[in-house]
This record gives C-alpha cells, structure tokens and sequence, in this order.
C-alpha cells in the first residue's frame, strides 16, 4: 500500500484536445506531486514537470493559462513556494520574481522585545521574496490573483534565532493577502480585502473578483466572521465590502453576463456547521436567495460550475456522489456511468468535461465527455495502483432504527463463499461526514486477511438532508451508536458473519465513537480509535476551533452533564475490550492529550490498552497514511496499518 498513488485537480485545456492532472507519488521520503498532461484523442498520457534533485514536494495546483500556449503552477525551490510558468511549445520552466515589502514588521512595533531603542528609527526593509498558497489567473490572462501569506522580516528572523519569541496568542497581525499580478509587466499590486483570504472567483469579463477573507485572530471561534468583497482590477486598493452575504460564505462562481453570483454558505436550517446550501446574489438588488433549500442530499465544498445558465454542484446523495443541475425551478442530478463522481471541469468554451470517477472495484479513474451526461469514456490517465490488487464488489445494506433509516456498505472477502468471517465494523470522521461507494486501499487491506467490513453511515452523517445531518445533537454516543450496533445485527442476521468475532475501528469522530463502544458494549474483540475525542470539556478548551462542537451541545460550563454524558471517557469505568490509540502528536483538531487521558484511564482500569505517538502528525494527513494516501510520512501510515491488522489478528486468535 506505501506504492499506492493519488491524482487530483484535472483540467481541460483551453482547446479541449488535452487534460492537465496532478499525480501523487508515494516514495520513502514522502508524497511527491507531479503535473501529467493527458492527450484526449490519441488517449495517451505523459508526465510535464520534474523535481530538481534535493526536491522533496515536487510541483502541484497546475493551471492552464487562457490562451493554453502555457500552464502555470506552484513548487518549493529553494526557500519558498513560488509560482512557475511553463510554456507548452518546449522550454524551462521560470518562475516569477514575486516580492513585496512587508505589511507588518513586529519586530519594529512599541511593544516588541527585545525593545527598539528609542534613539533608533525602524531600517527600511527592502521587498521579500513571498511564500504562494494560492493563486487563479483571470480569464483574459491579463491578470494573476495570488494568495501569500506575510514574509518574516529580518527583525522577526533575528528575533525568533535569539528566542525572543513569545507568542501573544490571538494578536498576530500577519495573514494571507491578495495581490494582482499584472502579467504584461510582472508587478504585483496589493488589495484592500483585510488579510487571511481564503477564496477568490473571477468574473467572466475578467475585470472583477470576489474575495472572502477570514476573521484574523481565530476571532471565527466566536462565530462566523468572513466578510465578502469585491475587488475591481482597475481599482484594487478600494474593495467594496458586501455585507449582505453572510459569514459562513465559502467557494461562489459568477453567472456568465456578471448579474448574479451563485455561492455555498451555511444552510438556513438548523443543522451543524458546514452544512451547506446554494444561494443565488442579484447585484442589482442586493437580494439573496437560497436555491436548495429542500434538498435531501448534502452539497460539496467544491466549487459549482455553470454549464447553459444551469448551475453545477458537486452532491453526496445517499452513498454516491454525483452532480446536480440546479436552476430556480428544479434541481435534477446529472447522469454519470460511475457512483463516484468528484472534481467535475470545463474550460471557457465548454467544449469538454472532465472528472474523477470511482466505485468499489474502480480505483479513481479520469474521465472525458464532449458533453456532459452523454458518451463518456476514461482516459489513459497513470496507474494508480498494482494491477493485481483486488477489487472487491460493495453492498448497500439499510437498515431501521429509532425512527431513522440507515445505510451502510458491506465488504465480503471471497472466504464467506464457504464460511462465516469475521467482521470489521469501520465508523467515520465527522460526525457530518460519510462512507461513499468508492475504492479504498484500506478496505481492500482489511478484506485481504479474510475479514468483511461493514462502513455505516449513522444519524449525523452527510448525503441523507439537513434534518438527518442534524439529528444527532446534543446525543453523541447515543441513538447513532444505536444506529451502528443495529447495522452490526443486521448484517450477521443477514450475511456469514461470525459474530464472535467483532472488531470496530474508526478515526475522529469515529475514534471519537469507539470510545463509546468501550464504555457501552462488550461485543467486540478489539477496538481501535484514531484521534478521538475523548472528553468533551478538554477538547473544547484545547482543539482549534470550538464552533463546531458548541452546535452540537453549547458552551460546556452551561451545559455539564450534557457534555460529560456525551464524552467518552464517561464509561471508561464500564471498559473491558482491548483498545489500541493511533494519534499524531501535532493534532490540533483532536489534540494528543484526548488520547492521553483515555490512555491512562484505561490503564488505571486494568483495560488491556496500547497506545502509539506519531511524531510531526497532524490530523488529517495521519488518518490520510493509514488509509493507504500519499503523505509526507509515508512510514507513519504503514506503521498503523501493521498495528492495525496485528491487533485485529492477536483478538481473533489468528
């Protein structure tokens, strides 16, 4: 599974003859991306950009410039991430010379330490190279919107080597800016959007942009606080402020004649944050319409698209994932031979489709249609994967519960053709999250001892409606865990399931889960949970962000026996199963003194407990290694994959 590899972000050039992708190598020095360009019509692929030696991150989020005789992109060479530009016709890449002077200099400010001497006057700073995150070329070319955040300075440099680096928490004056690069003459003009911007969409015309920015200084911690603005080239330094869009805005594309901007933000209902709806803004009246808001599915955070005045949004939709077709009069999913569908592209012409398609014995495969709904087929994009790995067939299994209809997708290993096998009970992140009918390295891993594996998708979970995102609050471990422990009967009733042989294992809020179980069942024969929540209280204090969790049950100090009753580490004293813990040491969503404290109460139970640190892991890139991604410790997830299956294997007696 280390050799496994990833691609992403397809885009169909300017003519429609040519797909330009990111693929994800996975070496023993960690995830290396490479661009590859796709010809459609003679159906072949070959790899465009190469590292320099010493290179570690390679090259990623490649675009087509409009005219398509160049693509641009990002890699870090050197000391910085900088932006390149390749021309098609043959030649080195270049990357362009993108330096600023510093917004912000602490080193220079009142207060700073060591302090300035008065006498001194702060040394004029000449323009520092920039760090890109993002960037998005305007549709004429004229244009180059970049994301960077601030530079150190040389006094913040030469304070943090001499370790005068205290750290005010919440008054960070730095932040990611957005600038303009003219591309006739290579200067870069700052905006007036307030710093931390996290999205930016051109028009069609090219002339203006939509900028969202964050609220600086974890001040979204509170409540939602991005601010919407529109930014005119010809005027960059005087954005207008939108303030009737709300907070919770994220990724929007402008209609074709520039009268309407249709965009993602929180649904209107109550359901937990992230949920989104698709809202239409008319400019000329200020006015803001939600377009979805009795869908029962769960729209992506992907970018929409327009294609014919209709609006294109990526959708989950049970345990597929497809895309709707959305106008002010109905919504209708678009039809595609594969369940999975995900990164759906254009170009300006609309000449040509392309995405990512996926089911469960179809590793993600790219796709091309002239046009879409109509005659697709795959293109020859690089092996992702052995030829000779399995591919096993998934069921959709649904089942009752409490008021509530569940599903889940089964996993049978060829041995349940001649006997009963044991079952590996898989719960997600999220909770608003979900298992989609796709290919996943780790299932096939788990199938491969002779296992099944049963993934669920319980009350709380995302593609099921707003209503049944939402109806888990304020009863985390309660009726979901319910929910699941009925699936788990129901396919034993149903299938060759060797009860006497459970395992459960899950990852945030599925660690968060299988701490539940610990404390609530003594069915299975191991569990195991990935950086979990464990108690409520600590976690509210600790994790990045508390928004998300005070939906689900409020402010802990007024809500006390909620939140304990909804903490795993509330029937810690109840535990009996063995437990295993995989968390990374840098986590600061479910940080690592969750797992410390169920650790420990365990062990001070007599609970048979292991648990295993990974150093420099954050949340989302552990859980990516384990399930069989590309990271950047590649050796970190194929440790946890080992401990997992030797778990599973030392509880079942194999």
């Amino acid at each position: 599974m280390r050799h496994v590899r990833s691609m992403s972000q397809p885009h169909l050039s300017p003519d429609g003859r040519s797909v330009l992708l990111t693929v994800t190598d996975s070496t023993a020095d960690g995830a290396k991306n490479h661009l590859w360009l796709v010809d459609i019509k003679q159906n072949t692929a070959r790899q465009l950009t190469w590292s320099e030696a010493g290179e570690k991150r390679g090259e990623s989020q490649g675009k087509w410039m409009p005219d398509g005789d160049s693509i641009l992109f990002l890699a870090h060479r050197g000391e910085h991430t900088q932006l390149y530009r390749l021309p098609m016709e043959g030649g080195e890449a270049r990357a362009y010379d993108l330096k600023i002077a510093p917004p912000v200099d602490t080193s220079t400010l009142a207060d700073a330490i060591p302090p300035r001497k008065e006498e001194s006057s702060p040394a004029k700073i000449e323009p520092l190279p920039i760090d890109v995150q993002n960037y998005d070329p305007s549709p004429d070319g004229k244009w180059i919107a970049i994301l960077a955040h601030d530079p150190e300075t040389p006094g913040e440099k030469k304070a943090h080597d001499d370790k005068a680096d205290a750290v005010w928490v919440d008054h960070d004056p730095h932040g990611s800016r957005l600038y303009l690069l003219d591309t006739d003459n290579e200067k870069m003009t700052v905006a007036g959007v307030p710093p931390d911007v996290h999205s930016i969409a051109w028009s069609r015309q090219g002339d203006r942009l939509m900028a969202v920015a964050g609220g600086m200084n974890n001040i979204g911690d509170l409540a939602p606080a991005d601010t919407t603005w529109l930014v005119s080239v010809g005027d960059p330094a005087h954005p207008r402020q939108l303030k009737e869009f709300p907070a919770t805005i994220q990724s929007g594309v402008w209609s074709e004649d520039a009268k309407r901007f249709y965009f993602l933000a929180q649904s209107t209902k109550d359901a937990p944050p992230g949920y989104h709806d698709l809202f239409v803004f008319t400019f000329a009246d200020g006015s803001i319409q939600d377009m979805t808001p009795d869908f029962t599915g769960s729209l992506s955070h992907e970018m929409p698209l327009i294609d014919d005045g209709k609006i294109l949004v990526p959708a989950e939709m049970g345990v597929h994932v497809g895309v709707l077709r959305i106008d002010s009069e109905k919504q209708e999913p678009v039809k595609f031979e594969t369940v999975t569908v995900t990164q759906l592209n254009t170009n300006a012409k609309q000449n040509g489709w392309v995405w990512l398609g996926a089911s469960s014995t179809q590793p993600m495969t790219l796709y091309y249609s002239e046009k879409l709904g109509h005659n697709e087929k795959p293109l020859n994009a690089p092996t992702l994967l052995p030829a000779t790995w399995p591919q096993i067939n998934s069921q959709v299994v649904s089942w009752k519960n409490e008021g509530q209809s569940i599903e889940g997708l089964l996993y049978l290993p060829p041995q349940a053709a001649t006997h009963k096998v044991p079952l590996i009970v898989d719960v997600h992140g999220g909770p608003t999250g979900a298992f989609e009918d796709s290919y996943y390295p780790l299932v096939e891993y788990l199938l491969g001892q002779g296992w099944a594996v049963l993934r669920t998708n319980p009350r709380g979970s995302t593609g099921y409606g707003a209503a049944f995102a939402a109806a888990n609050k304020n009863d985390l471990g309660g009726a979901d865990y319910r929910d699941i422990m009925t699936g788990v009967d129901t396919v034993i009733a149903r299938y060759p399931i060797d009860a006497t042989k459970l395992g459960l294992m899950g990852y945030s809020y599925g660690g968060e889960m299988a701490g539940f179980v610990e404390g609530k069942t003594d069915r299975f024969k191991a569990i195991i949970s990935g950086a979990p929540v464990i108690d409520q209280n600590s976690e509210y204090g600790t994790e990045s962000g508390s928004w998300y969790d005070r939906w689900f049950y409020g402010k802990p100090w007024e809500h006390e026996a909620d939140v304990w009753r909804q903490s795993p580490l509330a029937g810690a004293s109840h535990a009996k199963t063995p437990f295993l813990l995989l968390q990374g040491e840098s986590d600061t969503t479910d940080p690592l003194g969750q797992s410390l404290e169920m650790y420990r109460a365990l062990r001070q139970m007599g609970v048979p407990v292991e648990m295993v640190q990974y150093p420099r892991e954050d949340h989302g890139p552990l859980a990516g290694g384990i399930f069989g991604s590309p990271t950047p410790e590649p050796w970190h997830g194929f440790d946890g994959r080992q401990r997992i299956v030797k778990f599973f294997k030392t509880a079942f007696g194999e």
